[in-house]
């Protein structure tokens, strides 16, 4: 479903991304890891044809992430950082809006948003302007944007932030869910976020893969944690030599 092979990006003699390369199947959540700075949210937007590469290739759902990127933006559905809302919209007219240009057939599109309003716990909000939500209601609708046209493969770039313990808890179980149909993959810091979600883990660091696997592999003797600071550490004890 996504195979990426050396993807790289440079911004002037600068590196961001080193030659990442990685693979998720169908029905697959995969964590994609890394602290800050690391590379995740570029190797994202490249993902998801928001940034051309520089080098590599990538294929999504079938297609190539630049020959054919009007193709693969058909097929997923993405949350960045920073959701993408319309403020002067309400959360109703917004999510009306997505699915009407992410192409939901006419006949679908109420049941579609309706559902997707229930799944990511916002319906009591949808006749709110989007410029007056709050940060956890603002990501909560971002994350639905993502899903109303119910795509292939959905990237999500930090999707639990600014929300407050219950939210976090709602949308796991959600990213969860989207796993049984959907392949997914969620770029975080945060390691509990994966445990719980995830079936697969990439590790990146200063742009490079340092570690892709399974999370029931990885954590067979040792836990998420220790893993991931064994990998930044000795990523940093080999930068620094």
């Amino acid at each position: 479903m996504i195979e990426v092979t050396n993807l790289a990006k440079n911004y002037g003699e600068y590196r961001a991304v080193k030659g990442v390369s990685f693979s998720a199947n169908p029905g697959e959540v995969v964590g994609f890891l890394g602290p800050n700075g690391a590379g995740k949210t570029t190797t994202i937007r490249m993902l998801a044809t928001f940034l051309p590469p520089s080098s590599g290739t990538a294929r999504v759902a079938g297609f190539d992430i630049v020959k054919e990127a009007d193709d693969v933006r058909k097929k997923i559905g993405y949350l960045p950082e920073h959701p993408p809302l319309y403020g002067e919209m309400t959360v109703l007219e917004y999510l009306n809006f997505v699915a009407r240009i992410k192409a939901v057939p006419g006949a679908q599109l109420k049941n579609a948003v309706e559902s997707t309003l229930e799944r990511c716990f916002i319906s009591d909000v949808k006749h709110k302007l989007c410029r007056h939500l709050s940060r956890g209601y603002r990501q909560r609708v971002g994350l639905a944007q993502a899903i109303v046209h119910n795509p292939e493969v959905i990237i999500l770039d930090e999707p639990t932030s600014g929300l407050d313990p219950k939210q976090i808890t709602e949308i796991r179980q959600l990213i969860r869910s989207l796993g049984e149909k959907h392949t997914v993959i969620l770029s975080t810091h945060i390691l509990p976020e994966v445990s719980m979600v995830c079936g697969k883990v990439v590790i990146i660091n200063s742009g490079e893969v340092v570690l892709e696997s399974s999370l029931a592999d990885l954590t067979k003797e040792r836990s998420l944690e220790q893993v991931f600071l064994e990998c930044i550490g000795s990523e940093q004890q080999q930068s620094a030599a």
